[in-house]
């Protein structure tokens, strides 16, 4: 038996400040999506002619017409819609720290840097439009050679 993670769903009332999020910081783009009875955009990493690399669907809220998604998936008291709720962090294996960092810093996104030496990480942790925490983690060798060159200057 093999079990992979399909994708992460995330309600948002705005969905275009959520997908340029996701777009801005860790290079996911919008493809196709099916056409469901409510707002949404389907993020990729990678190909967007296959639905798999769709890892994150972004379920709009149309407050003047919410019957699409209550009928499809249910119904959601959107005060419990802040934060991760029951849900820690959603993590992403990406490279390129030093331009993450730098376009962190120039888009005004605020991030929190850890180092896990023993399972060779260095993560970044940013908190999406809806208070999402989303972590970044980025092979330690990449953080080494970037205070090598820091330290050199």
């Amino acid at each position: 038996m093999s079990t992979t993670l399909s994708h992460l769903s995330i309600r948002t009332l705005d969905l275009k400040a959520t997908a340029d999020f996701y777009n801005k910081t860790i290079d996911l783009v919008e493809g196709p999506r099916p056409p469901f009875q409510f707002p949404g955009i389907w993020l990729y990493a990678g190909d967007t002619s296959d639905y798999a690399n769709a890892v994150l669907h972004l379920i709009g809220i149309d407050k003047n017409d919410p019957s699409g998604l209550k009928a499809y998936l249910g119904d959601r008291d959107l005060d419990s819609l802040k934060g991760s709720g029951a849900v820690d962090h959603v993590a992403f294996f990406v490279t390129g720290l030093e331009e993450k960092i730098n376009r962190l810093n120039s888009l005004g996104i605020p991030f929190r840097e850890r180092s896990v030496p023993l399972i060779k990480l260095h993560q970044l942790f940013v908190d999406d439009p809806n208070g999402v925490v989303i972590e970044l983690n980025y092979p330690a060798a990449e953080k080494e050679a970037l205070d090598a060159k820091a330290a050199a200057h």
